[in-house]
């Protein structure tokens, strides 16, 4: 029989490729949601089960456990709603989550954060993401916390919006003077690594940082995108205040393009520590995002070419 892994956040961005790479790699996928919604799985329908529940009701979390023999926290939240704040989805559902897990003798689990993740943060997302990991190691002492940055697959929502507004634009606002560092990973990577944590046994870090194999200033980013579409509007530098109060106007739409947490990522640089593990420790070779833009046909006119989606930091941006 397969082994079972509960995936929390398993019809969001990272948590499907999640669910597709570890039934792949031979385990039974429990894709938990809180809508319970069908996943994609490529041909592998019978090992991978639906499951309805929520990160906030423990109960329901708990159920969502029974026989599994790990953990994949991939649930996250941008933008706080009405009962899904910052700290009920970071801090209490992934506290909560890794009792569950301690409480039932599940083997591993797999918590994922951000590059960035700081509880002392002035921002109220970041912080979230900060106290949450503290709080997941202290329920469950043994949890692999992994942190990527910005992610990037086929199609996505993060550089969809930055090339929309590249093709037909006059101009385009920069995050400050563009000099933020960015460190692009592929989705499938931070699912593999994932894979490969959880296979054991192997001497595991308790923390990995995960960034592809560039290291790129947002301007450069901007660059590198308007040299594939073959556009160059003028780049206006805005202050971070001006993005700030942006934000803040937003805030109420449903769908807000542009969020707090957002920003604050923007403030600072988003890399890999060089002190802490990365996807090479775990045996994975990058992809990198210069490697998937050689063709702007197959970049943005559809291709489904796996290694071409760019989406935004930190995987599930949404309770699932």
């Amino acid at each position: 029989m397969r082994p079972i892994v509960s995936v929390f956040g398993g019809t969001g961005f990272l948590g499907r490729a999640l669910v597709r790479c570890l039934a792949a790699e031979g385990w039974s996928v429990r894709a938990v949601s809180r809508r319970g919604g069908p996943v994609v799985t490529e041909g592998r329908r019978a090992s991978v089960q639906p499951f309805r529940a929520d990160i906030r009701d423990d109960a329901a979390a708990a159920a969502a456990l029974v026989g599994a023999r790990a953990a994949v926290n991939a649930v996250g939240l941008y933008h706080p709603r009405a009962g899904r704040t910052f700290r009920a989805i970071h801090v209490e559902g992934a506290a909560g989550l890794a009792r569950a897990v301690q409480a039932q003798g599940v083997e591993s689990l797999v918590h994922i954060s951000g590059i960035g993740a700081d509880a002392a943060s002035p921002s109220a997302y970041v912080a979230a993401r900060g106290l949450g990991e503290a709080a997941v190691r202290e329920a469950f002492p043994a949890a692999v916390i992994l942190r990527p940055s910005a992610l990037f697959a086929a199609r996505g929502s993060f550089l969809d919006g930055m090339t929309k507004a590249l093709r037909t634009a006059p101009l385009f606002p920069l995050f400050g003077r563009g000099e933020t560092l960015l460190q692009p990973v592929f989705r499938d990577d931070v699912a593999e690594a994932v894979a490969r944590i959880l296979a054991g046994p192997r001497d595991l870090a308790p923390l990995y940082e995960l960034g592809g194999p560039q290291v790129l200033r947002y301007r450069e980013l901007v660059d590198l995108l308007c040299a594939h579409l073959g556009r160059r509007p003028a780049l206006l530098p805005l202050p971070f205040a001006a993005w700030s109060l942006l934000a803040f106007l937003s805030a109420p739409l449903v769908r807000p393009p542009l969020t707090e947490g957002m920003v604050a990522l923007m403030r600072r640089d988003n890399v890999a520590s060089p002190r802490l593990p990365g996807l090479g420790a775990l045996g994975i070779s990058a992809v990198g995002l210069a490697e998937v833009l050689r063709s702007r046909d197959a970049a943005f006119r559809g291709s489904e070419d796996p290694k071409l989606e760019v989406d935004s930091q930190n995987a599930d941006d949404r309770p699932t």
